[in-house]
């Protein structure tokens, strides 16, 4: 069974209220529930971010986006049409942002 990162793509817009949390929670726990959930994360907003190259570092993100990544799941499926429908339940597919599925090509998990 191959790993897939999803990144969950948000609008990079100023900080209004904070987005309802429970459509992205529930889909995290059907996702954890079918098994097919490795590791999630949610993110800081952009803006607290460092960014690193060979010049220095810098404050908030590195490039001038109209979307930032917001989150990150990593999901075990047998190929990438099923990483696929997976990414495509996720919330913020309906809210206005998307997600991008890579699948992924080495690593370590803990443990």
């Amino acid at each position: 069974m191959s790993h897939y990162a999803i990144l969950i793509y948000d609008s990079a817009q100023p900080a209004g209220p904070a987005p309802d949390r429970d459509p992205h929670d529930h889909h995290a726990d059907e996702l954890a529930a079918s098994g097919a959930m490795v590791a999630a994360y949610a993110l800081q907003p952009g803006g607290q971010a460092r960014s690193v190259r060979a010049g220095g570092v810098t404050d908030g993100p590195f490039l001038e986006t109209k979307e930032v990544v917001a989150g990150i799941y990593v999901v075990a499926a047998p190929d990438l049409d099923t990483a696929v429908a997976i990414a495509a339940r996720n919330p913020a597919v309906r809210q206005g942002g998307g997600v991008e599925v890579r699948e992924i090509e080495s690593g370590t998990l803990p443990g």
